[in-house]
């Protein structure tokens, strides 16, 4: 196999700029590392007006062969997942390539014997159990589209994610630990598929090994059907650019959007980029803290990883638990070389102090790596210092849901790092920064709108049942450019920093919430007349959720009427989404057209009330300081409570 990894500066410069000059030869040579059932006649073929992206057509692939089966003459016995559990003083488990492939293909069996055949749409609901990954891959395996709902939405919005996709069948667990929590996974899933007509079985894992209810004709046992099925299961040829997975993302309208990425694009995306941002070598233990309920753990958990041949670290529970030691620990036990995590998370343990790090040597890791959001300077600099031991290249990556892979960031050893910034386009990804007008940017600092000019294997294709909608959000702004929705600028040396959102989407610990969304949520409480939500800075999310409401009612008990909004927003999308600050407001600042003046807003809850701007020009100009007065004592209160939590 031919080795596509980076190595020096000139590696990186030539390569880059044959993947300008010649994107179709570049993209083919890794494509040609894979093991291909009928090979493809062309390599690209797009326009981003309709849009229409065709990789490698009239190839034949299958990403769960590609991942295990080619590995099994080489490495059969290698670790391929390792999963340290929730509570330390449980057993681990480490499945080889040859475990692991055998897993795979019976669970596959076992989806075909309850229904599940190409084409059909899987919806996965469990928490961070290796099963999950053999999941993902017998669906795979068989061409069966999963759709991953992270473990922690509502039932509500996982009856959204069900409807919106057909499913056929929900995987699940009966409950999860997290923390010193045991959550009730089963009962979740019984509410949200008692809202849905399409669910025909629900599989059920043990996990908590707690009573549940199992409905009789549709509830089944994963480990009793795996006892009915053996271990032979051809994999099922896929073209190209037949759809992998559906993740779904939150947009600027009610509704969360369908991402769908397509098997082989996708497969190359992930591949080279896993083997040079963290510059994987054999023998070595990556770990990506993420969730596989978001496309971080889709690339950089399960497929990047496994069809690198990696071994790739999962974690059942959380930062902090059973103290603020725990991700050092686990790094220490397995000599962890690559950690890949949120700047939530380097945020809530900087806040720990030094002691739970001091503990632990942390001498095995050779790169660290940040994902989900811009990471402060701060962050960024106790992250490298303390955990990298100033000799690790920290590696803050920059991409989307809707990208696949990773787009922009360092390569160790290779390009430069500085703080805050996401540096260089990894090779085959060529960004621009517009202006307002659709003007190229090219002063340095001068901050502007962040696009691609050419597409890269693993940009999405569409929006599942929705292609306008997909045209119109990410290919309208601009004509013939991709808009990523965030700002950015670049320095004098051409490295890209990102701003962040320039849409109504908020980045709560790296995962974005539509402003639309969280306000239908909070809508649904009998007492709201209207509520509008904005992001404000929040020392250990990145950002916060700021909601200002208008009742029908005088509210008696400010605090009573908090929680409710928050239970109502648990219950509609999750506890993810509950807002951090509630102001309860007789208006909101409108244009003459209705339209709610969220920059205004924006600046109120930031405590930037300095720039307001002119006020005069609003529908009703004087409920702008009647909304200052009140967020004054507002924001002392409810910031100083949450900071504290």
């Amino acid at each position: 196999m031919e080795d596509i990894r980076i190595k020096s500066k000139a590696d990186y410069q030539a390569a880059y700029q044959e993947s300008v000059d010649h994107p179709e030869q570049f993209w083919a040579k890794i494509a040609d590392t894979f093991d291909w059932k009928k090979p493809y006649d062309k390599v690209l073929e797009w326009e981003f007006e309709t849009p229409d992206i065709k990789w490698f057509q009239g190839g034949q692939i299958n990403m769960a062969e590609n991942c295990l089966d080619r590995y099994l003459e080489t490495q059969p016995d290698k670790t391929a997942i390792l999963w340290e559990p929730n509570d330390p003083n449980d057993d681990n488990i480490a499945w080889s390539y040859k475990e692991l492939h055998h897993r795979v293909c019976k669970f596959a069996n076992v989806l075909k014997a309850n229904g599940i055949e190409k084409g059909d749409r899987v919806c996965i609901y469990m928490p961070m159990v290796p099963h999950l990954a053999v999941a993902l891959l017998a669906c795979t395996r068989i061409g069966a589209i999963h759709s991953v709902v992270f473990a922690g939405f509502s039932a509500q919005s996982l009856a959204d994610r069900i409807n919106d996709s057909s499913c056929k069948i929900v995987l699940t667990t009966d409950g999860s630990f997290r923390g010193n929590k045991e959550i009730d996974i089963k009962g979740i899933v019984d509410e949200g598929v008692s809202k849905t007509s399409s669910v025909e079985k629900v599989i059920v894992l043990k996990r908590t090994e707690k009573f549940i209810n199992m409905k009789e004709g549709r509830d089944v046992w994963w480990d009793d059907e795996m006892e009915k099925v053996d271990a032979n299961c051809p994999a099922e040829p896929m073209d190209a650019e037949d759809p992998l997975f559906i993740l779904y993302t939150s947009g600027s309208t009610g509704k969360p959007k369908g991402v769908v990425h397509t098997t082989a694009g996708y497969m190359v995306s992930t591949y080279y980029t896993f083997l040079n941002v963290f510059q994987y070598e054999d023998e070595d233990v990556y770990w990506c803290t993420a969730d596989i309920g978001w496309i971080t753990g889709h690339s950089y958990i399960v497929y990047g990883p496994l069809l690198a041949g990696a071994t790739t670290l999962m974690f059942e529970g959380i930062p902090t638990w059973p103290d603020a030691g725990r991700f050092w620990a686990i790094v220490d036990k397995y000599q962890v070389n690559q950690l890949y995590t949120a700047p939530t998370a380097i945020r809530s343990l900087m806040a720990n102090g030094l002691e739970p790090v001091a503990r632990y040597s942390l001498n095995s890791l050779k790169v660290i790596g940040s994902v989900g959001e811009p990471i402060n300077e701060e962050a960024w600099k106790w992250y490298h210092t303390y955990i990298g031991k100033g000799k690790c290249p920290l590696v803050d990556t920059w991409w989307q849901t809707e990208n696949g892979s990773i787009l922009i960031s360092p390569i160790p050893h290779v390009t430069d790092i500085r703080p805050m910034y996401a540096t260089n386009p990894l090779p085959g990804v060529q960004p621009i920064i517009l202006d307002k007008d659709g003007n190229e940017i090219t002063e340095p600092h001068e901050e502007g709108l962040l696009c691609m000019k050419f597409p890269w294997p693993s940009i999405v294709r569409t929006l599942y049942g929705d292609h306008d909608r997909m045209r119109n959000t990410y290919f309208s702004t601009f004509k013939g450019y991709y808009f990523s929705g965030d700002a950015a600028k670049r320095d004098n040396k051409g490295r890209y920093r990102i701003i962040g959102r320039v849409d109504d989407v908020i980045n709560v610990s790296g995962h974005r919430l539509g402003t639309a969304e969280l306000e239908d949520a909070i809508n649904e409480h009998p007492w709201v007349v209207e509520s509008a939500v904005v992001g404000f800075p929040h020392d250990i999310k990145g950002q916060g959720i700021y909601a200002y409401i208008i009742t029908e009612r005088d509210i008696d008990s400010q605090q009573a009427f908090k929680d409710e909004i928050n239970e109502t927003v648990r219950k509609e999308i999750g506890p993810i989404a509950k807002p951090d600050i509630i102001q309860v407001v007789p208006g909101l600042p409108k244009t003459r057209s209705g339209k709610i003046m969220r920059r205004i807003l924006r600046k109120i809850a930031e405590g930037d009330i300095s720039t307001l701007g002119d006020t005069s020009t609003l529908l009703n100009p004087d409920i702008v300081d009647d909304i200052v007065e009140e967020a004054t004592t507002v924001n002392e209160e409810q910031k100083h409570a949450f900071l504290k939590d």
